[in-house]
């Protein structure tokens, strides 16, 4: 998540609450991310966002509320940035879409490196963000990637649904691993993600299509 320009030190002036709410959350969002909701204060939140405790607690009453409101803009977003791309570019093959859309997670989770700790964060404390976020993006990955196997006269009903939900399982886990040293080329996880995933399951239809049936 982006985080909006503090501000500077000095008696402060008033800010529209718009703009508090907008500091307070990307404070907050690097604070949880950083330190989880047990560990996290309104003190270091406020100071990180550059207001004062009860600014806080005035624009959102207590940690948990904040740390509620906080999850649901980074899962707004999350859901926006990724829904987008994956239903678009019509004119893509199967596999250049799913080359694509592995890019465009690998990409968020670049761009936005409190996220996946985050929701990491809400998914042990019972808010099942990530279980929430996989199913809404399965609804929009799965007609986009049933168009494309059609092509390949695949039908995978019920279990497009399944596969999707493996595949953004396996971009948490290759972002999330440790690998003892310099992690590799991100083009290169991006290509066996796609490849392991489209050809697996196209040898599937044509040597145990038996295994997908029994899911469709």
């Amino acid at each position: 998540m982006s985080m909006p320009r503090k501000r500077g030190p000095g008696r402060p002036r008033k800010l529209p609450v718009a703009e508090q709410r907008a500091l307070v959350l990307a404070a907050a969002g690097h604070v949880f991310a950083t330190s989880g909701l047990q560990g996290a204060t309104i003190e270091q939140i406020a100071r990180e966002a550059g207001l004062t405790r009860q600014a806080v607690y005035e624009l959102y009453g207590d940690k948990n509320a904040l740390f509620a409101a906080v999850v649901e803009q980074a899962e707004e977003q999350a859901y926006a940035a990724i829904a987008a791309a994956g239903a678009s570019d019509a004119d893509l093959d199967l596999k250049s879409w799913a080359r694509k859309n592995y890019a465009n997670l690998f990409d968020f989770v670049a761009g936005h490196p409190d996220a996946l700790p985050l929701f990491q964060e809400a998914e042990r404390t019972g808010n099942f963000v990530l279980s929430r976020l996989r199913k809404r993006l399965a609804l929009v990955y799965t007609e986009a990637s049933g168009q494309r196997w059609a092509e390949f006269g695949v039908e995978p009903g019920r279990a497009d649904t399944a596969l999707v939900t493996m595949y953004f399982a396996m971009v948490e886990s290759l972002v999330r691993l440790n690998w003892n040293g310099d992690a590799p080329d991100r083009d290169a996880l991006i290509d066996l993600l796609t490849e392991f995933t489209i050809g697996g399951v196209l040898r599937l239809y044509s040597q145990a299509p038996e295994v997908i049936a029994r899911v469709r």
